[in-house]
């Protein structure tokens, strides 16, 4: 059985463009991609599932404000924007309800947000640079490590894709393409 290929999400420039124009796909697109990043970081922040589509709910009016105010422009990934912002609504609701109940003080080691968006951006480069090697890395190589790790094909998908004799085969010329990677990942 083959799996089926995934068909690539929008752009961060897709996501913009349907909020500019008040598109509800681009809404639920939104929802569908990033909800679970504010779901994770709430419930792991003394928060719940109604908290967290508060918050996620917020983080859109935000930066849907934004994009119709028609200058916006986007300095990092779309990620990054929107966990930002919902990190720093989450930090103010959390600070309110300490305020309510006493201290702050309980919730200052659970949100460091220069050091959490710093490692946020720092992924996202990592990634950028991952696809400047695998730009770099040349045919079948690139086609095997994307069918393996993106598109999920078995290793007999890729036998046959390729005409190898047998899945052992592919998986050696994957472990040889993955060291080329590695390689050029090293010298970007």
């Amino acid at each position: 059985m083959k799996n089926e290929i995934k068909k690539p999400g929008p752009t961060d420039s897709d996501f913009v463009f349907g909020l500019l124009n008040g598109s509800k796909e681009t809404l639920n697109e939104l929802y569908k991609a990033y909800f679970p990043m504010v779901m994770q970081l709430v419930i792991t922040n003394n928060g719940d599932e109604d908290d967290a589509k508060d918050i996620f709910q917020e983080t859109v009016i935000v930066l849907y404000n934004k994009v119709q105010q028609g200058n916006f422009e986007l300095s990092s990934k779309l990620k990054t924007f929107i966990y930002s912002v919902a990190r720093r609504l989450w930090l103010k609701k959390l600070t309110l309800l300490a305020r309510k109940s006493g201290s702050i003080r309980d919730f200052e080691d659970i949100l460091p947000v220069e050091q959490d968006l710093e490692q946020h951006e720092e992924k996202d480069e990592q990634f950028r640079m991952m696809g400047l090697a695998l730009g770099k890395l040349g045919e079948p190589c690139k086609t095997i490590i994307e069918d393996f790790y993106i598109h999920n094909n078995s290793m007999q998908d890729i036998c046959e894709k390729f005409g190898y004799t047998n899945a052992d085969n592919a998986k050696n010329q994957k472990y040889k393409c993955l060291q080329r990677l590695k390689k050029l990942f090293f010298q970007v």
